[in-house]
C-alpha cells in the first residue's frame, strides 16, 4: 500500500510520536512536506581527495580514522567538542561549539569516518567547525550505504541526525507514493526537465553528480517558474487599470526647472521622462523609482507631484519616520520656495491645528500631504488624491501601502526605494512593477574615503577625529546597542557618549541619540546637530535615515563586522553631503567571521551601492533582504534568485509567454498549470503592487 501526500508523517516507519514533533519544527507534518524538504547538500561517499591536498576555504569530503576525541573547557565559555581525524597524510581537526551526549557517543578511537565541511585555519590549525559526517560500520554498509555513492545532508534540528532522516525517507520511497506531475509535457520537454518523479528520486538518492544537478535544476526552475507566472499576471492586470489621463501644461513643472540650481543628471531625466509618459497615459502608474543614497530620487518625485498638482489633483508622500518625514517636508519646501504650491506635514498623535490640517485636506486646500502612517488613518480624506509616493517601501505592511492607495480613484504610485537591487533582481522581485533606476550620483556627490580597521588602532582614529573636529568638521559615532545588556559585549551608545565626553572629547559638544527617546527628543537633537550646535553624535542606527548635515564628514561606526552591509552603506550615506572631504572609519573587534571581512572589504572597495547590494544578496539570500511575508514573494524550498539569475531568466521568459497567450490558463495544455497555480499562488497575488 503506497502514502498519500497528506498522509500524517507520524506513522511512517522509524518516526512515532516523539520524533513527529521534532519534524514538526522544522515544518514537516505529511508525507509531501519531508519528499519536498530537499537536502542542502551531499557526502560524497567514493571521495579520494587526502588531507595533505586540503585547502583553506575549500569545501572537501575526507575519508579517515578518530585518532582521538573530547570536551575542551575553558572558564566562561561554553563546553566544546573536537576531534582529531588522519588519513596517513596529515591530521585534521573537527570543531562543535556545542556539544550534547548524543555527539559523544558517536566517536570512538580507530573508528573510520566520512567528513563533509569547509577547511578554516582555527587557533593555528587545519579545522572544519561543525563538519556533516558519517561513521563506517557492518551494518549501515549492508544496508543503508548499498549501492549509493552520494548521501543526502539536511538542515535539521537537535535530536534528528542525517541517519535518522534518511532510513525515513527512504522508507516512503521502499513502500510508495502518489503525486501528480506540476508542469505540463511541453515545458518539461523544451527546457529538458525530469518529470517530478524523476527529480524526487535523483534528490533524495543521487547516484551521480549529474543526478543532483538535474533534480536541483527541476525544482528550482519550477519554483521560479510559478513565481514568474504570477508576476505576469499582475502586470497584465495592471495595465488594464484605468488611471488618471494627466496632460503635460508645463506650468508648475516648467517654474520648478526654470529654479533649480542645479541641472538633472542624464540618468535622472530618462526617469523623469518614464514617469512622466506613464502618467499621460490612460492606465494607472505602478513604477519602481530605484537608486543609491544621495542620487536624487526626491526632486524627480516632486516633478511627478507638481505634474498631478498642475491637472487639479492632489499628491502625498508616506515615509517610514517622523524624522524622514519632516526632512521630506523640509527638501521640497526649499525646493518650491517661490511657487503657488502647499506642503503640509501630517503627524501622528494630537497636536493644535491637526483637526484644521485634516479639514484643509478634505477641502482640496493642501497641494501635497506628508506624513507617515498618519496618512492612513480613517478621518485623512483627500478631496482628489492623483499620486502616492511611498518612499521605503520594505518598511510598510502590504495593508497599509493598499490603505493609502484606497485614498483616492486609482491614484498613479510612484515607490521610491534608496536600497538598491542589481535590475536583474528589481524585474524579479517588483515584477508586476515598471522599473526605473537612477544609477549614477550628481557631480557634487564628493567620494567618500572608506577604511576598516581593527579596535587596537582607535587612539589615532581620535586623533584624527580631534583634527577634524578643530577645523569645524562634525561626526557620527554610531554603535549597535542603546545600552549595556550583560548578555552582550557590544559596544553600547549610553556608555560610548560617557567615556568619550569625559575622555578624548572632552573639549567638544557631545550628544545621545537613540530609538528610545520621544520624538520630539530626537527631532531636537537632529536640528542642534544640523545647525553646528553638536560636534559629535553618539547614536544608535536611528540615524540611518535622519535629515541631511552637510557640514559632517565623518562617520565611525562601532563594531562595523556586526552589521549588514545595506545597513552599512546606508549610514555611511549620511556623510559627504557636502563641500568638505568625508570619512567613514569602519571599527572592527576580533573574532572577525569570513562573511564579517568580505563585508568589511566591500565597503573599502566601492560605494556603488549596486554592487554592494550584489554581495549583500549573495551573503544572505535574497528571503531576508526583500522580507518575503509582506512582499508576496514565496519562500523557496530551493530556489535562491541570486545563485539562480540564469535560470531565473529563462523561467521569467516561459512565464511572460504562457501569461501573453493565455492569462487565465484555461487551454487544456495549461491545465496542471491552471490546478497548482490556484491552489498555491492566486491567494497571494494579492499581496503584490500595494
Amino acid at each position: 500500500m503506497v502514502f498519500y501526500l497528506n498522509d500524517n508523517i507520524q506513522y511512517v516507519q522509524g518516526v512515532g510520536p516523539k520524533r513527529a514533533k521534532l519534524l514538526q519544527r522544522l515544518g514537516i507534518s505529511t508525507i509531501q512536506d519531508i519528499l519536498f524538504y530537499f537536502p542542502r547538500d551531499y557526502i560524497n561517499k567514493i571521495t579520494d581527495k587526502k588531507i595533505s591536498e586540503l585547502k583553506i576555504n575549500e569545501i572537501a569530503t575526507i575519508r579517515a580514522k578518530v585518532i582521538s576525541f573530547g570536551k575542551i573547557r575553558k572558564k566562561f565559555q561554553k563546553d566544546k567538542f573536537r576531534a582529531v581525524i588522519s588519513d596517513g597524510t596529515g591530521y585534521l581537526t573537527c570543531i562543535w561549539f556545542n556539544t550534547t551526549p548524543w555527539l559523544e557517543k558517536q566517536f570512538e578511537i580507530g573508528k573510520e569516518i566520512i567528513i563533509l565541511g569547509k577547511l578554516k585555519y582555527y587557533y593555528s590549525r587545519l579545522c572544519i567547525i561543525h563538519p556533516d559526517f558519517e561513521f563506517f560500520g557492518d551494518k549501515e554498509k549492508e544496508s543503508f550505504w548499498t549501492g549509493q555513492n552520494y548521501l543526502p545532508v539536511y538542515p535539521l534540528t537537535e535530536g534528528l541526525s542525517n541517519k535518522i532522516f534518511r532510513k525515513v525517507i527512504i522508507n516512503i520511497f521502499n513502500r510508495g507514493f502518489k503525486i501528480s506531475e506540476t508542469l505540463p509535457q511541453y515545458i518539461l520537454n523544451s527546457h529538458n526537465l525530469l518529470t517530478i518523479n524523476q527529480a524526487l528520486t535523483k534528490i533524495h538518492k543521487p547516484n551521480t553528480e549529474d543526478d543532483i544537478s538535474s533534480s536541483r535544476r527541476r525544482f528550482i526552475f519550477e519554483e521560479l517558474f510559478y513565481l514568474e507566472l504570477m508576476l505576469a499576471r499582475k502586470k497584465v492586470h495592471w495595465h488594464r487599470t484605468t488611471g488618471n489621463v494627466m496632460q503635460l501644461k508645463k506650468t508648475l513643472t516648467t517654474e520648478l526647472k526654470n529654479k533649480l540650481p542645479f541641472k538633472l543628471t542624464s540618468a535622472q531625466k530618462k526617469v523623469l521622462n518614464e514617469i512622466v509618459n506613464d502618467m499621460k497615459s490612460p492606465f494607472q502608474m505602478n513604477r519602481l523609482l530605484q537608486g543609491d543614497v544621495g542620487s536624487g530620487k526626491t526632486i524627480i518625485s516632486l516633478f511627478a507631484m507638481l505634474l498631478a498638482i498642475e491637472n487639479g489633483f492632489q499628491a502625498a508622500i508616506m515615509a517610514p519616520t517622523e524624522i524622514l518625514a519632516t526632512q521630506h517636508c523640509f527638501a521640497l519646501k526649499e525646493f518650491i520656495k517661490g511657487i503657488n504650491v502647499r506642503i503640509e506635514l501630517l503627524l501622528g498623535g494630537n497636536y493644535a491645528g491637526k483637526k484644521k490640517l485634516k479639514q484643509a485636506i478634505l477641502d482640496g486646500e493642501i497641494d501635497i500631504v506628508i506624513g507617515t502612517h498618519s496618512l492612513i488613518q480613517k478621518d485623512v480624506t483627500f478631496k482628489s488624491l492623483g499620486i502616492v509616493i511611498i518612499d521605503e517601501q520594505h518598511r510598510f505592511g502590504v495593508i497599509q501601502r493598499l490603505s493609502l492607495s484606497q485614498k483616492g480613484q486609482t491614484p498613479d504610485k510612484l515607490i521610491m526605494s534608496a536600497t538598491p537591487i542589481p535590475r536583474s533582481l528589481a524585474l524579479t522581485v517588483y515584477g508586476d512593477l515598471d522599473v526605473s533606476i537612477i544609477d549614477e550620483l550628481p557631480p557634487n556627490r564628493k567620494e567618500i574615503y572608506t577604511n576598516w580597521i581593527t579596535g587596537h588602532k582607535k587612539p589615532e582614529v581620535f586623533d584624527f577625529i580631534n583634527k577634524q573636529i578643530s577645523k569645524g568638521r562634525q561626526v557620527y559615532v554610531v554603535c549597535p546597542l542603546v545600552e549595556e545588556t550583560g548578555k552582550s559585549d557590544l559596544r553600547d551608545a549610553t556608555n560610548t557618549y560617557v567615556e568619550l565626553k569625559n575622555g578624548v572629547f572632552s573639549k567638544h559638544r557631545l550628544a545621545l541619540l537613540h530609538g528610545r527617546m520621544s520624538n520630539q527628543e530626537k527631532d531636537e537633537i537632529m536640528q542642534n546637530f544640523k545647525d553646528g550646535k553638536i560636534d559629535v553624535l553618539v547614536s544608535t542606527t536611528v540615524v540611518e535615515v535622519g535629515i541631511d548635515v552637510p557640514n559632517a564628514t565623518i562617520m565611525m561606526i562601532e563594531h562595523a563586522e556586526r552589521f549588514g552591509l545595506s545597513q552599512l552603506h546606508q549610514l555611511r550615506g549620511r556623510v559627504g553631503r557636502g563641500m568638505h572631504k568625508s570619512y567613514c572609519v569602519l571599527m572592527a573587534y576580533e573574532p572577525i567571521s569570513e562573511e564579517a571581512l568580505l563585508r568589511l572589504n566591500t565597503m573599502k572597495e566601492t560605494s556603488d551601492g549596486f554592487k554592494i547590494s550584489e554581495v549583500d544578496l549573495e551573503i544572505r539570500g535574497p528571503g531576508e533582504f526583500f522580507g518575503t511575508e509582506q512582499s508576496g514573494i514565496p519562500k523557496f524550498r530551493i530556489a535562491n534568485i541570486v545563485r539562480d539569475k540564469i535560470i531565473l531568466e529563462d523561467a521569467r521568459k516561459i512565464a511572460f509567454e504562457v501569461i501573453s497567450d493565455n492569462f487565465d490558463l484555461n487551454l487544456e495544455k495549461n491545465s496542471l498549470l491552471n490546478e497548482k497555480y490556484k491552489e498555491e499562488y492566486f491567494k497571494r497575488e494579492k499581496l503584490f503592487s500595494f
